[in-house]
């Protein structure tokens, strides 16, 4: 299903009834897994498809093929087929989706900053399972 949030937003800019900004930068990260997935491109560059299923072992194919798609439309990130023998489609940040790193970044020191205030150890770490997955 289509983000509701990001759905509002694009539909208020084509009827010109759109008035705040902070919302519009919100509905780009609107989505469960779309700033995590914007922070890894970012951060480690090029990702296949499988690849981002194995950083993200709670995302299903669907969730994250819309999700890419929606990253996609909105200009966040570019889909490139390089066909061969074997098809492989990789998602790599563009310099919109670069743009909004500074404020990926910022959220990813406060969430580390208020989880050791809170003195919380996380229960899963996406670090864990690729390393996990790599043993294999």
């Amino acid at each position: 299903m289509t983000d509701v949030i990001r759905k509002d937003v694009k539909d208020r800019l084509k009827n010109g009834d759109y008035t705040c900004s902070k919302e519009l930068t919100l509905s780009m990260f609107s989505g469960k897994w779309k700033l995590v997935i914007l922070f890894h491109l970012g951060t480690d560059g090029a990702y296949r498809f499988n690849e981002l299923m194995r950083l993200l072992p709670k995302v299903t194919h669907k969730v994250l093929t819309n999700q890419l798609r929606e990253m996609a439309e909105d200009g966040l990130i570019t889909r490139h087929v390089n066909a061969g023998s074997q098809t492989k489609v990789t998602y790599e940040i563009t310099e919109l989706g670069q743009s909004l790193m500074p404020i990926a970044n910022q959220m990813y020191e406060w969430g580390e900053n208020r989880i050791k205030a809170l003195k919380v150890t996380p229960q899963f770490s996406v670090n864990e399972e690729v390393e996990r997955e790599a043993a294999k």
